[in-house]
């Protein structure tokens, strides 16, 4: 483990490799040490504890508007600060309830179906051999399927999806040196989903792009721009951050063998682990706020236009909240977990997210319940700070 001497060293420490196998102590020092920390080398306040994470992120009066850069070829410098994510009120309410009417709980009842039968066909492929790498046979391929299908995405094109996708991740990373390819896919993304938004606009159909397009038709205030940055959004953050929770939480169980047949034995108790696995190893690590008045936090003065970086995973883990939090318990209550964030900006695809982890898990342990690890082929992470994700999980089983 990376030996950590002062509470002040910038958190671009995550990126180390010790760092991405285990965050969670250097959090704990943290939260212990300063959890309100002034991270000079980032330019932010880095904020470790529940509460303090939960209090900004309810507060209204701080701003989630990105400071992103780079000309997007063809569509503008600030076309991607009309996102739902990048917004605040009035214009991020309007948005985000016109998007609701068309992503509601209904239509995730009525995909379930659906998203078990993608996962038996995925599962299909790899049973006779095994073993598989749970990251490309089932955590990136499923949540992809199922959310290109929502939008109504040809299934020629959902290999593209993911790609652009990843490029959209890169900006919200605030990876440098992604970041000039990464802006000229995700015009190339924009591109594609306005031919994809003009043939529904003369052809409705039966998905999410044909409700939205319709609901734009009849007169609510969605501008064509705001359309296809926000099916951006939609497609990224209902895929990329899924693909990481069920790898993941499919690591997190495989580490906790009690665990694993603890839900086998009963499966009813799946709804809740899912929360309680997004808990112990959250997808998305940190969020953003910006700071539009000077006030003080955990005895420290934050001065306005300062960036804050709330560290989910780091409040996901704190004491205060969680007993023991470093222990994975299928039957705790996980009511206050932060993995989807909290406040106007929680994850407006959350319902999906955990259908697709209970189905997907439920699965996995019901078709392969000697699942196991490949000790000699440990996890590999993703070189990331704002998401926790695996490259690459080696798995099998007595086929």
């Amino acid at each position: 483990m990376t030996v950590v001497e002062s509470p002040a060293t910038t958190i671009n420490v995550l990126r180390t490799p010790e760092m991405l196998q285990d965050p969670y102590p250097f959090y704990r020092m943290l939260r212990q040490q300063e959890p309100v920390l002034w991270d000079a080398e980032r330019g932010h306040w880095v904020l470790t504890r529940h509460a303090d994470v939960m209090a900004v992120l309810r507060d209204r009066n701080l701003s989630c508007a990105r400071r992103l850069t780079g000309q997007v070829e063809g569509w503008g410098l600030d076309v991607l600060s009309r996102q739902m994510l990048s917004m605040d009120p009035p214009d991020h309410t309007r948005l985000r309830d016109l998007f609701r009417k068309a992503f509601t709980p209904r239509t995730v009842d009525r995909i379930r179906p659906r998203i078990a039968a993608l996962t038996d066909e995925l599962l299909d492929r790899v049973r006779d051999r095994g073993e598989m790498e749970v990251v490309a046979d089932l955590a990136l391929p499923l949540p992809v399927k199922v959310i290109c299908e929502l939008l109504g995405i040809p299934r020629q094109d959902h290999e593209l999806m993911h790609l652009w996708c990843l490029s959209f991740g890169y900006l919200l990373d605030d990876v440098d040196t992604n970041m000039a390819d990464a802006i000229g896919r995700v015009g190339e993304f924009l591109t594609y989903l306005a031919k994809l938004v003009e043939s529904r606009r003369r052809h409705l159909g039966d998905d999410l792009v044909s409700a939205l397009v319709a609901l734009q038709q009849g007169g609510d205030r969605l501008t064509t721009d705001e359309l296809l940055v926000n099916l951006v959004l939609l497609l990224a953050a209902g895929h990329v951050t899924t693909a990481h929770m069920l790898g993941n939480g499919t690591l997190a169980l495989l580490r906790h063998t009690r665990q694993w047949h603890l839900l086998r034995a009963e499966p009813g108790i799946i709804p809740a682990a899912v929360l309680e696995l997004l808990r112990f190893d959250s997808p998305v690590q940190l969020s953003n706020r910006y700071a539009t008045a000077d006030f003080a936090l955990g005895g420290r003065a934050i001065r306005r236009g300062d960036a804050l970086a709330t560290m989910l995973g780091a409040a996901n883990r704190d004491p205060e909240v969680f007993a023991d939090p470093d222990r994975l318990n299928m039957r705790r209550s996980t009511t206050p977990q932060l993995a989807f964030g909290h406040g106007i900006h929680a994850c407006i695809g959350m319902a999906l997210a955990r259908a697709e982890g209970e189905i997907a898990f439920g699965r996995l342990m019901a078709r392969f319940p000697g699942m196991r690890l490949v000790d000699d082929v440990p996890p590999v992470y993703q070189q990331s700070i704002t998401f926790r994700a695996l490259s690459s999980l080696q798995v099998r089983w007595d086929p």
